[in-house]
């Protein structure tokens, strides 16, 4: 089901870092065409990493319902939030609500929309863990946001495959690559002979030796809250003691990753803990690093975009892509299994080669068009860009 281009009035919701930076270059794409009135929404489920993504994408935001609250429960955000976003989606009158993946911000507009009879538009549509507790509440967060979708727009062949075993009619469907690489590719020309951005890494983590490497770590995933947490900064110790090597690692702002990490890491040397940074750090710590270990999905498809192995610290992945391909191996929260990788990929030249290959797995850089194509969005010089079935795949 591809829209005809008519001029369309379109509501995007955002509420977290990752959401930001995956549909700030859909915001572009449909700013960028006069078929489309778009307007940004911000839930505030994250406050100061989102600003700060929509700053450096030069993004100016519409409406912001500041909905975020100290140890804030899952439940009372999804309430707040849909009573926010319900005025909002009045007010506006949108054609269609954009959401993007699996927060609460996105199942909370998604739900809202419908409530209104509002069409909606889901970006990242059709991951699965099978696992409705890994990732929580991720997990059950998607799969309810699909309930309520007109248009899936898939990152990968796979995800499409996931949406039709579910019975999600065809002409729904779109495989579109993932907006992921699109922002990595708008990041990586701004950051094209950028030394700003190397001066705020060495402000972060003014012990990082830059002629030294260095591993990225980052962790944050809630299923890992208690021993898990543990055990995966226990693993990290335990390697940063016994090898030369460098451990950088921005701490999310939840106390209950804080707390372990801190106690665990603080007072090893060459484990360099810092606050979160901002988007274009992350990237050129991960141009930077010799490997990545991390819970986070949109790291692990920005590593196989960058030709960084990875170690992806969960028992199970709704992305599954780069597992296949071989370059992101699951090691889940077991203190003795990273622990082995991470040395194997520290002392194993042949198996860092094998993993250190760039894949293009979740796509070439120009989902975002094909999205604003799909919602009917005319561009100037309108021409459609339906997805190259050889590159990306199509629905069986």
């Amino acid at each position: 089901m591809i829209i005809s281009p008519l001029t369309q009035t379109i509501l995007v919701v955002l509420g977290t870092r990752p959401e930001a930076i995956k549909l700030a270059p859909v915001i572009r794409e449909l700013r960028s065409r006069p078929g489309a009135r778009t307007h940004v929404c911000l839930t505030g489920q994250h406050r100061d990493m989102v600003s700060a993504v929509l700053t450096f994408f030069e993004i100016e935001v519409d409406a912001d319902l500041g909905l975020m609250q100290p140890d804030q429960s899952l439940s009372g955000l999804a309430s707040r939030a849909l009573a926010g976003l319900d005025q909002v989606i009045t007010d506006v009158s949108p054609d269609w609500t954009v959401v993007q993946g699996d927060t609460t911000t996105a199942f909370a507009a998604a739900l809202a929309s419908f409530h209104r009879r509002v069409k909606v538009a889901h970006v990242e549509a059709g991951l699965r863990s099978f696992d409705r507790s890994k990732p929580f509440p991720e997990e059950v967060n998607r799969m309810m946001t699909a309930a309520v979708t007109d248009l899936h727009f898939c990152p990968t062949a796979r995800a499409s495959e996931n949406l039709v075993a579910e019975r999600v009619p065809l002409d729904r469907i779109h495989v579109v690559g993932n907006t992921v690489i699109d922002a990595l590719n708008l990041a990586l020309e701004r950051l094209r002979g950028d030394d700003q951005t190397a001066r705020s890494v060495a402000a972060s983590f003014p012990g990082l030796r830059r002629d030294r490497p260095f591993v990225l770590v980052t962790g944050h995933r809630r299923e890992s809250f208690g021993k898990p947490f543990e055990e995966l900064c226990r693993a990290i110790r335990d390697v940063a003691q016994s090898e030369d090597i460098q451990f950088v690692y921005p701490v999310h702002l939840n106390p209950n990753v804080r707390r372990p990490v801190f106690e665990i890491l603080r007072d090893v040397p060459n484990v360099h803990l810092g606050e979160p940074i901002g988007y274009p750090e992350l990237v050129w710590l991960a141009q930077h690093c010799r490997f990545v270990l991390t819970d986070s999905g949109g790291i692990q498809e920005e590593a196989a975009a960058l030709g960084k192995p990875v170690l992806v610290m969960r028992d199970v992945t709704e992305r599954r892509e780069s597992v296949d391909a071989g370059v992101s191996r699951l090691v889940g929260t077991s203190r003795t299994v990273i622990q082995e990788w991470t040395l194997r990929l520290l002392r194993d030249r042949s198996t860092y080669e094998k993993m250190a290959r760039r894949v293009d797995v979740y796509g070439d850089g120009r989902a975002s068009g094909r999205i604003a194509d799909a919602l009917g969005v005319p561009a100037r010089d309108y021409a459609s860009r339906e997805f190259e079935v050889e590159a990306l795949g199509r629905p069986a």
